[in-house]
């Protein structure tokens, strides 16, 4: 059978963009750990905690000395990584309070529109992930609605899933630790109550087993394999919930800590078992012929937690507060990126970067432009990365889970106001937040407050309208 010409040119050139869909795109995977402090890394200077593969990333690709999450906890900032947007622009305010909303325009949408294939891996918490009363480990507006905030990664172009709605142990997931006190934790034997879910109603029970990081990474390497053998450009979302509580440390990575306390043994195992598997990721993506053209970026969602359980010894090092806090220890956490390809040698970013860059990076690393109709917080990274910039123009905007609190953080100074009395810190010369310039700086506190305050009211607008919306949609 004969074609037309015409006819022919369009079947080639499908062919040629099938072909050459992977060739000049990188791969992207965002790794995020939980809870994980900006000191809990070894090239930070951690006495005991041995993070080898961490410390290689930093020593061949970028460092962000100046990495934020995008907020002082879990939820808000993972839907920062997935929209580029502040999680007050939509709704996710606290932990298990908002989901990704269907107007939000998901990373995944854009980069499933570019030929990406899409996977999600880990933690979730972006909304429910069934709807069913009690089905789930829940509290808040998750437990008296889990209907309402259904948003599986499945119905946000997520092509394969192995996920969890919140959290679990780090070791042995499925199974109740029991409580931790002073004398261990014996495995209760009983279901923990959070559950691995592939697709709707698909609960997965098989090789869920000691290290959680590393059952998270058994299922997200066989989709990444998969993807390089149909030379597809694939987008991975590695989220480990390590170090978050419960915190149980497998006994082999126990030993290595013998000499800490029993807490600290278990905190500084299931961070090194969750470093293992960087390695092992990084060793795959090598053997595969993939390390080169893949960007691989690692964060922590939020500073160390120090409340509700004896095993949160993690640290922010010098900086002040922790998780919740809007303070450095709250929000600035480890920030690495390796792309071989590009990154050559290694690069040190001293602009104050955070999780709401991933989006606009991304799209700028595709010559994509951002969506239109809503702002982004966020601004693209190619700049610092190849050294055309060094200082950051847009300011990063912080407020904390009942909103009453509000940061606004420029290249160099940072306002902080809903406290008593406004505080305005010289971030670059006191990263630990000692020195309150308020009253020294009057002008710079001027610009700083006029700044916030536009910004504050431009975002808390956008959350009435998300609310409204869904109050109209009888959500």
């Amino acid at each position: 059978m004969k074609f037309p010409v015409k006819i022919l040119s369009v079947i080639a050139l499908a062919i040629f963009t099938q072909a050459t869909q992977g060739a000049d795109r990188p791969n992207i995977i965002l790794c995020m750990t939980d809870d994980q402090g900006w000191g809990d890394v070894g090239y930070n200077e951690h006495p005991y905690l041995k993070t080898p593969h961490l410390d290689q990333m930093h020593a061949e690709g970028v460092t962000f000395t100046r990495f934020y999450a995008g907020a002082a906890m879990c939820s808000p900032t993972r839907g920062s990584c997935y929209t580029g947007r502040n999680p007050y622009r939509y709704g996710i305010t606290f932990a298990m309070k908002g989901m990704l909303e269907p107007s939000e325009v998901s990373i995944t949408s854009v980069l499933k529109k570019q030929g990406y294939t899409t996977g999600h891996f880990g933690k979730w918490h972006l909304g429910t992930l069934s709807k069913e009363p009690g089905d789930q480990k829940r509290w808040g507006t998750f437990a008296k609605s889990p209907a309402r905030y259904y948003c599986p990664p499945w119905e946000r172009d997520v092509d394969v899933s192995f996920v969890t709605e919140s959290k679990v142990p780090t070791w042995d997931p499925l199974i109740d630790p029991g409580p931790i006190k002073k004398g261990g934790s014996p495995s209760s034997g009983k279901p923990y109550g959070n559950d691995y879910f592939s697709g709707p109603g698909q609960k997965v029970t098989e090789n869920t087993k000691g290290d959680d990081s590393r059952v998270i990474m058994d299922r997200a390497l066989p989709f990444i394999r998969n993807a390089v053998k149909e030379e597809k450009p694939f987008f991975t979302v590695i989220w480990f919930h390590t170090p978050h509580s419960p915190v149980v440390g497998g006994p082999k990575y126990r030993e290595m800590y013998s000499d800490r306390t029993e807490h600290e043994q278990h905190y500084y195992a299931c961070l090194t078992a969750m470093d293992k598997q960087i390695g092992r990721l990084r060793a795959e993506l090598e053997s595969m012929g993939a390390a080169d053209n893949t960007m691989l970026w690692f964060c922590s969602d939020n500073g160390p937690a120090r409340q509700g359980s004896p095993r949160h010894v993690g640290t922010a090092k010098d900086l002040k507060g922790y998780k919740l806090s809007i303070n450095e220890g709250g929000i600035r956490v480890p920030g690495l990126m390796v792309w071989p390809e590009k990154i050559k040698e290694p690069k040190t970013v001293v602009a104050p970067c955070f999780t709401s860059d991933y989006f606009p990076t991304i799209l700028d690393t595709l010559d994509v432009d951002l969506p239109a109709g809503r702002t982004y917080d966020g601004v693209s990274l190619l700049p610092f990365v190849t050294g055309k910039k060094t200082e950051r123009k847009k300011p990063l905007g912080f407020l904390n889970k009942d909103g009453k609190e509000a940061a606004w953080m420029e290249h160099r100074y940072k306002l902080i106001e809903g406290k008593k009395t406004p505080q305005l810190f010289d971030i670059i010369a006191d990263p630990g937040e000692s020195k309150n310039l308020a009253g020294k700086k009057p002008e710079v506190m001027q610009r700083l407050h006029l700044g916030l305050k536009a910004w504050k009211g431009e975002v808390m607008a956008e959350l009435k309208a998300t609310e409204a919306n869904r109050k109209a949609l009888g959500l």
